[in-house]
């Protein structure tokens, strides 16, 4: 069943802004605060009313890791993939993330309790390998630990 989505509340958050192509990043944060993510059909609603191309507006939300085409689950666990956490051993944390929520990178169980990324850098190297899910940061994690730290939240 396709969720039906409620422009209006789009409409609203366009009609706080000037309507210009620098106001694109607020209308876009502001849509996913009030959606959870940035729907299609919002996406199209904001190039319509902001007279700026679809194809822009996408390359933006792909550009910017903060922003999601899809809902995210309850816990977002990202996982550090930058040069220091790489060398630390990331890539096996991952691996193990991935096989422990069984949910490639980039997608969100089926029951919506996580959403599972990678990203460039967190800023703590000298934590590497670092894990984050949702707020909580996790440093020096090992590839034993992980069930650890996934286990706490699935209860």
């Amino acid at each position: 069943m396709v969720k039906k989505i409620d422009l209006c509340v789009a409409e609203g958050i366009i009609k706080k802004y000037t309507g210009g192509v620098s106001d694109l990043i607020p209308v876009l944060q502001d849509v996913q605060e009030a959606y959870g993510y940035i729907p299609e059909p919002v996406l199209y609603f904001i190039a319509e009313r902001m007279n700026i191309y679809p194809s822009h507006i996408f390359g933006v939300i792909t550009f910017y890791s903060q922003f999601k085409l899809k809902p995210a689950g309850k816990y977002i666990v990202k996982v550090c993939v930058g040069t220091a956490c790489h060398v630390k051993g990331s890539e096996r944390v991952s691996k193990e993330i991935h096989e422990l929520l069984k949910v490639k990178v980039g997608d969100t169980t089926d029951d919506n309790r996580f959403t599972f990324e990678e990203v460039a850098c967190v800023g703590a190297c000298a934590q590497a390998p670092m894990v984050i899910v949702g707020s909580d940061e996790y440093g020096k994690v090992t590839h034993g630990e992980v069930k650890k730290v996934i286990k706490k939240y699935q209860k």
